[in-house]
């Protein structure tokens, strides 16, 4: 058995204690927002916090982490609304979206370390792969999260998650369906 805080949560894994990390959330806590992507930890697309540090969870044996913290994507912000979901979300990041998870949680990391990131700086700091190319808008969401953290600038929220899609039609109304009459 393999003890470690989730999301502060504490948990018990009973699994061998070799299993990668990415399986033990995937699987046995259906914390499905950390991705499989090469498996290689080359990709990035699994990327989790464990005390502070970026770290691709496919090459981490549970084992290894007794007694760390780590936290993913749903641990982040239950309401969607940390200051990296909304700025990608503002800069129209995702495409696939595959890869999105795993590059916002080593923003995260980074953004906790410096608030005020250089360009040169997020390059180096975010070696997350994306087919869809988004680097450049990647760089400019980055940078928006860290100034809405630094209190120089408010991102708007979107509609929160689970809302009935009437109500997020008031809450954002470009998301008003066309009425039949419309069509």
């Amino acid at each position: 058995m393999t003890r470690f805080t989730v999301n502060n949560q504490a948990i018990e894994y009973r699994l061998d204690p070799a299993t990668p990390l990415l399986w033990a959330l995937r699987d046995a806590s259906n914390l499905t927002g950390t991705k499989y992507g090469c498996g290689t930890g080359h990709c990035g697309a699994c990327t989790v916090d464990i005390d502070g540090r970026a770290v691709r969870s496919c090459r981490v044996p549970i084992g290894s982490i007794e007694g760390r913290y780590v936290t993913t994507i749903e641990g982040l912000s239950h309401e969607r609304n940390h200051p990296l979901q909304l700025a990608f979300i503002a800069e129209a990041v995702p495409q696939c979206g595959f890869c999105i998870p795993g590059m916002i949680m080593a923003a995260s990391v980074l953004l906790k370390k410096n608030a005020d990131p250089s360009e040169e700086q997020i390059r180096a700091g975010i070696t997350n792969l994306c087919r869809c190319g988004v680097y450049p808008r990647v760089v400019e969401a980055i940078q928006r999260a860290g100034r809405a953290t630094r209190g120089e600038e408010v991102i708007s929220a979107g509609a929160r998650p689970g809302i009935d899609p009437a109500d997020a039609a008031r809450v954002v109304p470009a998301l008003v369906a066309p009425k039949l009459s419309d069509r």
